[in-house]
């Protein structure tokens, strides 16, 4: 029998702020000993307690697990109750991180797909829902027990749970209906017709009504729509939206009106899979098709089989993946995509320079390989890391996330991207860089108003880069006033045009050698006004691409592959740097 942590460290002044462990609390141990053998046997690298009040439950699932090996982290709202998971924490000897937060938010982005064991003994006591609020708010004690109208409020709030599911035709008829609260009818589909399909002023992808929200996204002739009655995570919401989408183009090419009424059996299948009473499940489409299929009846054998790849992928560690793929040519692709954004004064200070870069990677590789991933020997996360590495030529990256394939631990150590990939395209890691953003193009504009008649321009666009590359798709468009009548443009590269309906000359250059330069020159006629306001000046707006270039500097350093057959695989790896609608001098 497993020992229940020692508490005698907590005083009758700290229970008045903090939950003291109750029944519901040693029915939780009770079901943590029983299972003992099966968490050991999981050899758990990471450990969550969300709302760890004494911090009893992480001591105690510490003193299954060992005190080393595993990494325990105790959430809560009550600053109280964190100091006294950290006192529990040494009392027993089990190194607890508490971390003060609203259930896992401060952790979600970086702890997606990471938890190996989730604990969590919510507030289930129903209440109203104001009594719950004030509860939550208060972030006392209360906050332990308030569980709001169902006693479900603070549990739907962390598993995001879909109150309800539809398809509505552009007429708002619907199509494909699922409900999974009790407090909903399916007559709410005529609240999203009116408020939403019949009224042509909304925009916002999100309606609420009351404690009510919509979130719908349009696809060709239909409408994909969840209702939630909390206050879900929209994001994750319009992910799960998305991945529908995606698992309907893969099932029957093209999502809309006709392919939801010839396949709704197929639909229902489908919705069934990846929502369980509400909760997103497994919609990873390779492993979809495995046991969801129009195709014919396969023999039993073949079932028997199928079956278990399936439960092998579904609950393994590597659910994004069969075992079984084969290619007869082993091949990774790796595209490093930035985007650069620039906001630029007249007098050339950069107000603004920052890089949203994406690592996309296309993986046709036979059965399950490992495959190492190296970028740039300095890489640092936070400008703490700089100091310590001492060298201004490292490259610094902001609000990295990656793909669950990737091994995190990995990375954390040596900086190298260790995974499994998924088959196919998928994108592995995505990135910001706000510091020594390299711009690969230069603006130096003068525009000059002659009186009220005529304004001058002189535009010189400089490259810098080495003149082995090549910027491709120049775009600058440069604005004129608005009572502009006339336009004389002079250009050495590509063509210039007036485009009065956008009030804007066009600057298209093909190609721009590194360390070339170019310059427009000419002038507009203005016709005279009665009333004439000051022009506002809007910025340039410049539109690029520059292969085998990134702003940020970032550069892999190799991609190896390794799989038990050692087959021999080929990589390839390209850079593009490009600009659309973000890259904006003023003049």
């Amino acid at each position: 029998m497993i020992p229940t942590p020692s508490l005698a460290h907590l005083t009758k002044l700290d229970y008045e702020h903090v939950y003291e462990p109750a029944e519901d609390t040693f029915i939780l141990l009770d079901a943590l000993e029983q299972d003992a053998a099966q968490l050991i046997a999981l050899q758990p690298r990471v450990c969550l307690e969300i709302g760890s009040g004494s911090g009893c439950v992480s001591a105690f699932i510490g003193s299954i697990l060992g005190s080393s090996g595993c990494l325990y982290l105790a959430t809560d709202i009550n600053a109280r109750a964190t100091e006294a998971t950290a006192r529990t924490g040494e009392r027993n000897q089990i190194p607890i991180s508490p971390v003060l937060t609203s259930l896992c938010d401060g952790l979600q982005n970086r702890l997606a797909h990471r938890v190996d064991v989730l604990l969590f003994n919510p507030p289930y006591v129903p209440t109203s829902r104001d009594e719950s609020l004030v509860a939550q708010g208060g972030r006392d004690i209360a906050g332990a027990w308030a569980g709001g109208m169902d006693g479900m409020e603070v549990t739907d709030m962390l598993l995001e749970r879909v109150g309800a599911f539809f398809i509505f035709n552009q007429k708002g008829e619907v199509l494909i209906s699922r409900l999974y609260r009790p407090d909903l009818k399916r007559s709410i589909a005529d609240v999203f017709r009116i408020q939403v399909v019949s009224n042509s002023d909304v925009r916002s992808p999100i309606i609420t009504l009351g404690s009510t929200s919509f979130f719908h996204v349009r696809v060709n002739n239909v409408y994909i729509m969840s209702v939630t009655k909390n206050n879900a995570n929209a994001a994750l919401v319009f992910e799960f939206i998305y991945k529908f989408i995606s698992i309907g183009k893969s099932y029957f090419g093209k999502v809309d009106e006709e392919s939801v009424k010839n396949n709704f059996v197929l639909i229902y299948e489908l919705i069934d899979e990846i929502l369980d009473f509400g909760f997103p499940q497994n919609s990873e489409i390779d492993t979809l098709k495995m046991y969801i299929t129009t195709e014919s009846v396969k023999s039993e054998m073949a079932v028997r089989e199928e079956s278990s790849k399936i439960t092998i992928q579904a609950t393994g560690a590597t659910s994004w993946r069969r075992n079984d793929i084969k290619y007869k040519k082993n091949e990774a692709f790796v595209d490093v995509v930035e985007s650069v954004n620039l906001l630029m004064s007249a007098k050339g200070t950069i107000l603004r320079a920052d890089v949203d870069g994406h690592i996309m990677m296309r993986a046709y590789l036979s059965g399950t390989p490992e495959c190492k991933f190296g970028l740039n020997d300095k890489l640092v996360l936070d400008r703490g890391e700089r100091a310590a590495d001492g060298g201004d030529d490292a490259v610094e990256l902001d609000d990295c996330q990656f793909h669950q394939c990737v091994r995190l631990g990995k990375f954390d150590a040596d900086r190298s991207i260790t995974f499994i990939p998924p088959d196919g395209e998928f994108e592995l890691m995505k990135y910001r860089s706000t510091r020594d953003v390299n711009l690969p193009l230069k603006v130096i504009p003068s525009v000059v108003e002659h009186g009220k008649s005529k304004v001058e321009y002189t535009v010189t666009l400089r490259t810098n880069f080495s003149n082995k590359l090549s910027a491709t798709e120049i775009a600058l468009r440069i604005p004129t006033p608005l009572n502009t009548t006339r336009v004389e443009l002079k250009v050495p590269h590509g063509k210039a045009k007036y485009v009065p309906a956008e009030n804007v000359i066009l600057w298209k250059i093909p190609r721009l050698q590194g360390g070339a330069e170019a310059t427009l020159s000419g002038f507009t006629e203005l016709t005279a006004t009665t009333n004439r306001q000051a022009w506002a000046r809007p910025p340039i707006d410049v539109d690029f691409q520059v292969l085998m270039l990134t702003a940020s500097g970032l550069s892999v350093r190799y991609l190896k592959v390794f799989e038990k057959s050692n087959y021999h695989s080929v990589k390839w790896v390209r850079y593009l740097t490009k600009a659309s609608g973000t890259y904006q001098i003023r003049i």
